[in-house]
């Protein structure tokens, strides 16, 4: 099952083949910009929430996934749940480390972080749970990460086709991040639907996590790039008298401007997910992924 992961970026991939790894990526950010994105704050900020919600929440759904690995039984599919995991593990502390270079310039994320913590660690935390309640809990939160999995992929893939920030200039280090783990969202973007679907595999379940995922998911991102937005240190003004676009006008225009999804993208992926008969595998390209993957500097590096 395992593959050379000097990947031929021309080459398309064989499914029965690839297998699903962690890679050791690190990034400088030394001389990174606060505003990556030339002359775009809001959609800057927007991306910035993937540093600072991500990390809880991806550790917290390795943990979730870590738990079901004694119920998956199927070999192949037990060594991907056990990739993902790792990727997930590596996607927190990356984005971490750019959260340490935000407070380093002064961003008060404090009140992010608490917001996130009581949403991953008490919301959705284990509660202590045992037996069949414990066994149904774990399986809910199965269906709520892999349902947030459908939209991080499919934001993944976005990221990939985007050349808008090929255009504009966005730095380079930063573009890396967000295409690399893009990438690997995409690569395994049938393990998390796959591994709920053996565990536990109800429809009802799936439509209704799929509702409370795509529900937080928009409420801690819009709020938190709100916040970031209206901050004062992360959002200098330029002009002592010049008044700051309101974000619900600053993030349609991003969105117009192609540097971040528009609005209808959660409608529609939501509708698409619950649809009967939905799989992961019917969406997307995964050779976009390995292609990346197989010339993105930080996976490279953590290749040598």
């Amino acid at each position: 099952m395992s593959r050379d992961r000097a990947i031929d970026p021309n080459a398309r991939h064989l499914d029965e083949s690839y297998a699903i790894v962690a890679r050791a990526v690190t990034f400088d950010w030394t001389g990174v910009p606060l505003q990556y994105i030339p002359h775009e704050w809001y959609a800057t900020h927007f991306w910035n929430v993937m540093h600072l919600v991500l990390p809880e929440g991806e550790r917290a759904m390795a943990d979730v996934f870590a738990l079901a690995l004694p119920y998956i039984d199927d070999r192949r599919l037990h060594e991907e749940v056990v990739g993902f995991v790792g990727q997930e593990a590596t996607h927190a502390s990356s984005h971490e480390s750019f959260r340490t270079y935000l407070v380093a310039h002064g961003v008060d994320i404090e009140p992010i972080l608490q917001r996130i913590r009581f949403a991953v660690g008490v919301v959705f935390g284990d509660h202590g749970l045992i037996g069949r309640a414990g066994k149904a809990w774990m399986n809910e939160r199965l269906g709520i990460y892999a349902a947030a999995e459908h939209f991080t992929a499919v934001v993944g893939e976005w990221l990939l086709d985007n050349t808008e920030f090929d255009r504009l200039g966005v730095d380079p280090t930063m573009l890396d991040l967000l295409r690399w783990h893009g990438a690997e969202e995409l690569e395994h973007r049938n393990v998390a639907f796959d591994a709920f679907h053996y565990v536990d595999g109800g429809g009802f379940r799936r439509a209704r996590t799929a509702v409370i995922a795509s529900a937080g998911l928009a409420v801690l991102w819009f709020s938190t790039a709100a916040y970031l937005y209206k901050n004062a240190v992360a959002t200098p003004r330029t002009g002592k008298r010049r008044l700051r676009t309101p974000w619900p006008l600053a993030f349609a225009r991003a969105s117009r401007k192609q540097l971040i999804p528009g609005l209808s993208f959660l409608f529609v992926q939501l509708a698409l997910y619950i649809r009967p008969g939905f799989h992961p595998s019917k969406m997307g390209d995964i050779d976009k992924a390995v292609r990346y993957l197989a010339t993105s500097p930080a996976a490279l590096a953590a290749q040598q």
